[in-house]
């Protein structure tokens, strides 16, 4: 699986074979992540950090456009939703 990636990374930098499989499907795996997983995780931690509601649904927000796959755009409210239901 993506071979191609692998051998670019296996040249590109000093990565072995089997660690550039390990980073290729670590990357996979965090981007695999719905928009409704990666909300109300980004919540969590954000929340976790102290941060309020506002700055939080404003980060989120903006997290979201540089997504591997760009969801649509979701409205303050729609994100509120996922977290609160």
């Amino acid at each position: 699986m993506h071979d191609d990636l692998v051998d670019h990374l296996t040249r590109s930098t000093p990565l072995s074979r089997g660690e550039a499989l390990r980073v290729i499907q670590d990357v996979l795996a965090y981007f695999d992540e719905t928009t409704v997983e990666f909300v109300r995780r980004r919540h969590r931690e954000l929340q976790a950090q102290g941060l309020v509601n506002t700055e939080i649904f404003g980060r989120i927000e903006a997290d979201l456009a540089y997504r591997a796959v760009a969801p649509p755009e979701l409205t303050l409210r729609q994100l509120r939703r996922i977290v609160y239901g």
